[in-house]
């Protein structure tokens, strides 16, 4: 059975309102300010996550041991270095 002439443009009409639709969508969701809000609202609901602030507390806790190991070797190293130093000026 053909098609009434009317009908298909109705069903073309229609398709270019969903088309248009779509694109006006695509076209908002690209905007660079609507990708960073996105990303924002992401990156604050995976620190609100209990486990990501357990993860991040103890690479915060890592992260702070490692740099008291690293003062506290310098300390003794240059301490040593003094030391050695006053050894030196006392044998001269």
């Amino acid at each position: 059975m053909a098609r009434d002439i009317n009908d298909i443009q109705r069903d073309i009409e229609r398709t270019r309102r969903q088309l248009a639709s779509t694109l006006d969508e695509l076209a908002t969701r690209t905007k660079p300010q609507n990708l960073v809000d996105d990303a924002k609202r992401g990156a604050t609901t995976k620190v609100r996550d209990p486990q990501v602030q357990k993860v991040l507390a103890g690479v915060g806790v890592a992260v702070v041991g490692l740099i008291t190991l690293v003062v506290v070797r310098n300390r003794k190293r240059s301490n040593d270095l003094k030391e050695i130093q006053r050894l030196l000026a006392g044998r001269a």
